[in-house]
């Protein structure tokens, strides 16, 4: 027996000192792009009628406010103008579009190559993103105006935050007076503040080439970028219900003639600009999705595009946004699950609280939306990480609370794995005959990390514990994380030359 106890007490050491080396991807319990689409909110038939309404609407309703080059592409595929300048879409070119022309799945690259990902089929992927237009102060608890250093700071965390995959960025830079500034400098401090995919918007046509031509400096030269996007742009190119936002649509052309890889939202919200019946608030997304991906395919077949529907919700007794409730997370799954379902890269937006606090509120509703819309199998869930007040705002404590939860949420995706050697009979008889309980046996220790997720910051501790640690928050100790990287970490994935020569050739005013 004292020989048997020495053995395991030698082995133990070495097996605690590989426990704290690093983690490869694989040894992890949680791995980017786990399979979804286990929940279905709709049947089979409820997708077929909502597809055929989608089709009607834009058959018979079509589109407002269409650019000339829209009209031209798609009169010359057998559509037409209706009486009151409404572009039509015949029904057999959308589903062409949709079944033989459409990706659907691409590669959406990175900076590191070891952070590109297939975006498509049942991957799921958590994203930042929104346009908040403030940040949360931790130290005062009120709300400030947000700048492009935020958008810089919001980034070198994420650089540094293993469960969100891809960095959107997340505020309205407002310290930006002109539209080419902000646009450009929107740019610059997304991919220069990770080395993970990330994404913009661009606010006119006329900046799309610039973004490129700068990214193309960062990838070695002209038309790089197009070759390896690490870029998406998110386009909201709809004004609801069924009208084209004019300058975000020739916006798209651009972005789809530059190469960008280009999220399509539609984001109507129930009751307000969409129905409030939510049957109908689905239907009118998707119709005006596919009025989108019908042109973009038309000037660019195949072009990889995310179809980003996102249907938001109204509290109808206020008529404000309700971005945590469970019709946004039962809306926001079926639309992943449709999309999927007609064989296309999906995108929803989910996390998208209304409280104002990164408090009790804030993690049921993010909890809520995300798991649905993972569970349904979305490939990018947007808005997944670091937003209040009905994505108003933003917050650094709320984003390195949301990545605990993702981790949770990614668990939950993967599932159990069952096979001879998880079912553990052998390892129950052993433990039955021996020491009668697992905390030491091998396949425990083992399995720590393969089989388990821990928190970031989340607490685990014994009340008593947790007084003597100091009694703190979550919030208070997302602060201290926060406060940490942001004074040690600078990132280094751009040569210091090519950063030279983007800020000789753009208006950066980025400082750090």
């Amino acid at each position: 027996m004292t020989e048997r106890t020495g053995r395991r007490s030698g082995g133990r050491a070495a097996r605690v000192a590989k426990r704290q080396a690093p983690l490869t991807a694989e040894a992890r319990a949680i791995t980017p792009g786990p399979s979804g689409g286990h929940y279905s909110p709709l049947t089979d038939q409820q997708m077929h009628d909502t597809f055929d309404a989608a089709l009607e609407l834009l058959a018979e309703v079509g589109m407002a406010s269409s650019t000339p080059e829209f009209i031209g592409l798609v009169l010359a595929q057998g559509g037409r103008m209706s009486d009151d300048e409404r572009l039509l879409f015949p029904r057999d070119l959308v589903k062409r579009i949709v079944t033989d022309v459409a990706t659907p799945s691409f590669t959406l690259h990175a900076l590191d190559p070891d952070k590109g990902m297939e975006i498509g089929g049942d991957r799921v992927y958590f994203a930042t993103a929104g346009a908040g237009v403030l940040m949360l102060d931790h130290e005062t608890q009120r709300f400030r105006e947000s700048t492009l250093q935020d958008v810089y700071d919001t980034g070198r965390l994420v650089d540094n935050l293993d469960n969100i995959d891809i960095y959107i960025r997340t505020v309205v830079a407002r310290d930006m007076v002109e539209a080419r500034d902000l646009d450009l400098n929107w740019a610059y401090a997304c991919m220069a503040s990770t080395s993970k995919p990330i994404g913009t918007s661009m606010f006119d046509a006329s900046h799309v080439g610039e973004i490129a031509a700068m990214y193309d400096m960062v990838l070695g030269g002209p038309g790089e970028f197009a070759k390896r996007p690490f870029c998406i742009a998110n386009n909201t190119f709809v004004v609801p219900p069924l009208r084209w936002a004019e300058e975000s649509a020739l916006s798209m052309a651009e972005q789809a003639r530059h190469g960008f890889p280009i999220t399509l939202l539609s984001a109507g919200q129930a009751g307000a600009t969409s129905p409030a019946a939510l049957a109908g608030s689905l239907a009118q997304a998707l119709a005006e999705c596919l009025a989108a991906l019908t042109c973009v395919n038309l000037i660019s077949p195949g072009h990889p595009c995310i179809m980003g529907m996102w249907p938001f919700v109204s509290d109808l007794r206020t008529g404000a946004m309700s971005g945590g409730s469970g019709e946004e997370a039962v809306l926001n799954a079926a639309s992943a699950q449709i999309i999927n379902w007609l064989g296309l890269p999906s995108g929803v937006a989910a996390g998208m609280a209304d409280s104002k606090l990164p408090d009790n509120q804030a993690g049921h509703e993010k909890a809520l939306t995300v798991s649905l819309a993972a569970h349904a199998g979305s490939n990018i869930i947007y808005e997944a990480a670091g937003m209040l007040a009905s994505i108003m705002a933003g917050s650094h404590e709320a984003l390195v609370i949301d990545n605990d939860m993702l981790g949770a949420i990614n668990r939950t995706v993967r599932g159990i794995e069952i096979t001879p050697e998880t079912l553990s009979t052998e390892v129950i008889k052993e433990v039955i005959d021996g020491a009668g309980h697992f905390l030491g046996h091998e396949q425990t220790l083992s399995m720590m990390q393969s089989e388990y997720t821990y928190p970031t910051i989340g607490d685990r501790l014994s009340p008593d514990d947790w007084m003597d640690a100091g009694a703190t928050s979550a919030q208070d100790r997302a602060h201290r994380w926060v406060t940490d990287v942001l004074a040690t970490y600078e990132p280094t994935h751009l040569p210091s030359e090519v950063d030279a020569q983007i800020r000789a050739a753009f208006p950066i005013q980025l400082t750090s």
